[in-house]
């Protein structure tokens, strides 16, 4: 159990490391306030998704909208990752019970986090945070 907590930590330690690296969003638990339009909508149907315990679909479901939207930086490939981590970082305060009951763990969020990461460009800082875990 006190595994399980370190890791819940230094998940979501990272993603306020990263948000505020490289978005420099400096405030615990805004995600709504920076996410703006379609991706805040997008962000709460997601949560939704996961709260009814249908996680697997909602991850399904946010690499289908990566994969459909533009990737240039103009068009809003750096907010998709703020979506991205902000679901990441929702999954992540979920317990490891809940988690366990609906087919995903910790470490797959850990896993999510990194795979976005890299989709991104930002895979070496990804691992590199997420190394002991």
């Amino acid at each position: 159990m006190v595994e399980k907590d370190y890791i819940m930590r230094i998940i979501h330690e990272m993603v306020r490391a990263i948000l505020k690296l490289i978005f420099h969003v400096d405030e615990e638990k805004q995600e709504l306030v920076f996410l703006e339009g379609k991706d805040q909508d997008f962000y709460q149907q997601l949560c939704l998704m996961a709260d009814q315990g249908n996680i697997n679909g909602a991850e399904n479901m946010l690499y289908e909208y990566l994969e459909s939207e533009s990737w240039t930086e103009e068009e809003g490939k750096p907010e998709h990752l703020k979506l991205s981590l902000a679901f990441y970082d929702y999954l992540n305060e979920k317990t490891s019970d809940f988690l366990e009951d609906h087919d995903f763990s910790r470490e797959e969020v850990a896993e999510g986090i990194k795979s976005v990461m890299k989709r991104y460009g930002y895979g070496g800082l990804a691992e590199t945070l997420l190394e002991n875990q």
